[in-house]
């Protein structure tokens, strides 16, 4: 029986994850500590949509500026061991051999594997059991920048939503629980896509939103300043 795996959707499902619950939650605290400072529906409204727009491109901005350096990085490894490549094979053959000793086999058979994993592809071999660098790891930078926009744009635009239809006096606890199940069910589908525990993901997500709502609703009510 061949298993079905789930490693290679850990980049673009680390930035879906991290939008859509960024979203969530940064939007319903921003909405839920204006709605405690007594300020009127149409300003909660226009403060969430702001924050939609804002946090939507900080996080694209932000997800591609961090896994650009990711790339970076892992390019200017390759390059390095691409020379050596070039310049030491039969070293970088030992230190092959080494790391495959180091994990358990025998050395003659992790010099076997090493010449013949070298004469396959030389520097695939060495980018994936040296560096640590594979094609399911391999960072992307657009699609996490778009992955993580788009999320925290469809996960803002639920509280968001229910802001807009709530009348005002039930808007506080409208928009709190209903983000409360909108985190409970992504943190299941999280871990369900990761082959995760779903009441553990979803149990996780959940506390973190509570917490920042709690927060910034406290810190409305402390100032209690009409907007």
């Amino acid at each position: 029986m061949t298993e079905i795996h789930k490693s290679h959707r850990v980049g673009w499902l680390r930035a879906a994850v991290l939008g859509a619950n960024d979203g969530i939650v940064s939007t319903a605290s921003l909405i839920v500590g204006i709605a405690a400072a007594n300020t009127s529906k149409e300003a909660i409204v226009l403060a969430g949509v702001a924050g939609l727009v804002a946090g939507g491109m900080s996080m694209a901005a932000g997800e591609y500026v961090s896994v650009s350096s990711q790339a970076d990085t892992e390019k200017a490894d390759l390059a390095l061991e691409k020379d050596a490549l070039e310049n030491k094979p039969e070293e970088e053959q030992e230190e092959l051999a080494k790391i495959y000793e180091e994990r358990g086999l025998e050395p003659e058979l992790a010099s076997q594997v090493a010449v013949q994993l070298m004469k396959h592809d030389a520097l695939g071999a060495h980018a994936r059991d040296e560096i640590g660098i594979s094609e399911i790891s391999n960072a992307n930078p657009l699609q996490a920048a778009f992955s993580s926009a788009l999320t925290f744009t469809l996960g803002a635009a639920l509280p968001l939503l229910a802001a807009w239809i709530m009348p005002l006096e039930n808007l506080i606890w409208a928009v709190s629980l209903s983000s409360l199940l909108f985190l409970a069910f992504l943190g299941g589908l999280a871990a369900f896509a990761g082959g995760a525990s779903l009441l553990k993901g979803a149990v996780r997500v959940t506390f973190w939103g509570a917490l920042a709502m709690a927060l910034t609703a406290g810190v409305g009510q402390f100032f209690g300043v009409s907007v």
